[in-house]
């Protein structure tokens, strides 16, 4: 083939792929229109885990993802941070035409970098649907992808993931450390007063994890902590909801914590604001919105979307003896998705420091936040 031709069938390629962006775009937009559907499975009172079953995905939920969030280090100390994340949302789950080319699920993903030492955020995404393979989870083992990024486990129960567009990349081994924790009560995690406005909701804590990040063509060999987020349901939030802050901490004592606060639109605090701490051997304890407060004593004002942002938190949980300081590594951790979920938020390193029971501590998590730019997330996951 020639030259000439060969890039008028590239450029044609590029036209047809933007247009299916910008019908994915349009199609994820009326996804509250969408949702209004009953055939999609609750998340209700109940269920019961079982690992590696619910690494799996889940297509009888209408909303599910896979979230890795991570501090790590090269050998000459160089600090990063990272977020990769997969996204399936549901569109209809019994498409009327059967062809590959109906849209059953969207699925997204979002990668992102902190450059701690050079204060440089990088962030990139994508939009797909199955089709002919450009996206999917398996069901029957943990594999998830989106064109040439993926997430699977192997043989021996490691984690493996790979994703690299625009610039920047990574390529990482993680270990599972310790057993999967189960967040609420009874197999849900309540987001709402409302039967099903839950999730099925786990993580793993504390991942051990190895392999390279690269940046604009420079790698580097990183060790460090990775978190991992697996969430599965149907309705979420309710009218009332605005947003959420939530935080995953790693202690350097070998306990970790999750806390998220739900903003509402009256100020009040919500019942379902929850957390869980676990402990060094992994035992997990929850604990509930009269357990802890939450203050901030900074912000930062995005230079994108105007956005104003808390950088800086106290976090006090009387009970346990237990005050800690939570500040971001950076402040411009926000990631701009206007190719993909157009949902603007805060995703980003943290540092920690305080005191567990009299004794100094020190540590590192990730913070995210929801809902201070555009719409609120009630009106996405209602």
């Amino acid at each position: 083939m020639m030259r000439s031709q060969k890039s008028e069938v590239g450029s044609r390629y590029k036209k047809l792929r933007s247009a299916l962006l910008s019908l994915l775009i349009f199609a994820f937009c009326l996804l509250p229109f969408a949702f209004a559907s009953d055939d999609w499975r609750q998340a209700l009172p109940g269920y019961e885990f079982s690992f590696a079953r619910d690494h799996a995905s889940h297509p009888d939920y209408k909303i599910e993802w896979w979230y890795y969030t991570g501090n790590l280090a090269a050998k000459d100390g160089h600090r990063f941070g990272y977020q990769l994340t997969f996204f399936r949302v549901g569109v209809d789950k019994q498409p009327v035409n059967l062809s590959r080319w109906a849209v059953r699920d969207l699925f997204m993903a979002h990668l992102a970098v902190s450059d701690l030492d050079n204060q440089k955020f990088r962030f990139t995404e994508k939009i797909n649907r199955a089709g002919i393979g450009w996206a999917g989870a398996a069901t029957d083992v943990y594999r998830v992808w989106n064109e040439d990024w993926e997430v699977k486990n192997d043989a021996q129960g490691r984690t493996l993931m790979k994703a690299a567009q625009d610039g920047i990349g990574l390529e990482f081994e993680l270990d599972p450390g310790k057993p999967p924790v189960i967040h609420g009560a009874r197999g849900i995690s309540r987001k709402g007063s409302q039967p099903g406005n839950a999730s099925h909701y786990y993580s793993q804590t504390r991942m051990p994890t190895r392999g390279a990040i690269t940046i604009d063509g420079q790698r580097y060999e990183v060790t460090g902590l990775s978190w991992m987020d697996h969430e599965f349901g149907t309705s979420f939030l309710e009218s009332e909801h605005l947003g959420w802050d939530w935080f995953s901490v790693q202690l350097d004592d070998g306990s970790e914590l999750m806390l998220y606060r739900f903003r509402r639109r009256d100020g009040q605090r919500d019942p379902n604001t929850s957390g869980t701490i676990i402990d060094p051997s992994g035992k997990a304890s929850s604990i509930t919105v009269n357990d802890f407060t939450l203050d901030t004593n900074a912000q930062w004002r995005s230079p994108t979307t105007g956005a104003q942002y808390p950088v800086a938190w106290k976090i006090n949980i009387p009970s346990r003896n237990l005050d800690l300081l939570v500040w971001a590594a950076m402040d411009n951790q926000e990631l701009v998705t206007s190719e993909s979920t157009r949902v603007n938020y805060w995703e980003g390193a943290v540092e920690v420091k305080g005191t567990k029971e009299g004794k100094p501590m020190q540590g590192r998590g990730y913070l995210e936040m929801t809902g201070y730019a555009g719409a609120a997330m009630s009106a996405i996951l209602e």
